[in-house]
């Protein structure tokens, strides 16, 4: 599995964790975000994450802001892309679930590092339902 993450200032030291709990599974991760908390613009740091899951050059992307809002909103501009904003792991279990999610959006200013590092497994670990909710997903690109 390979993996690709971003995250603007705000969240290098949940990104430092969640890369360091992947690369410990044996996950590749493929590294977007900034490493200082100097402020930047986060598009520039997750629309190259937005192109490495459309491509196929990463399976599941993570992207981190303050909220999580600013992230979502920009990835989701992209055809293929389906991030979730989530900030408990359960949420995280149904966007992959219900909404085939293949990029999760984690609000760094409302969540702890533990509870992130929890949602990306429980994400990465969620199977796609599909059935019934494959054609919702279906519905969702314009």
């Amino acid at each position: 599995m390979k993996i690709s993450i971003g995250n603007d200032h705000a969240g290098p030291d949940y990104k430092k964790a969640i890369v360091k709990h992947l690369e410990e599974k044996g996950i590749e991760v493929i590294n977007h975000g900034t490493d200082t908390f100097d402020s930047v613009d986060y598009p520039d740091f997750v629309h190259p994450v937005a192109n490495d899951v459309e491509n196929g050059t990463a399976d599941f992307g993570i992207i981190i802001c303050g909220s999580g809002n600013g992230v979502a909103m920009s990835v989701n501009k992209h055809q293929k892309i389906r991030a979730a904003l989530c900030w408990i792991k359960e949420i995280a279990a149904l966007a992959r679930q219900h909404n085939d999610a293949n990029i999760i959006s984690i609000p760094a200013r409302y969540t702890s590092i533990q509870q992130a590092v929890e949602m990306v497994d429980t994400f990465l670990n969620t199977e796609f339902e599909g059935g019934r909710h494959q054609n919702r997903v279906n519905k969702i690109p314009c």
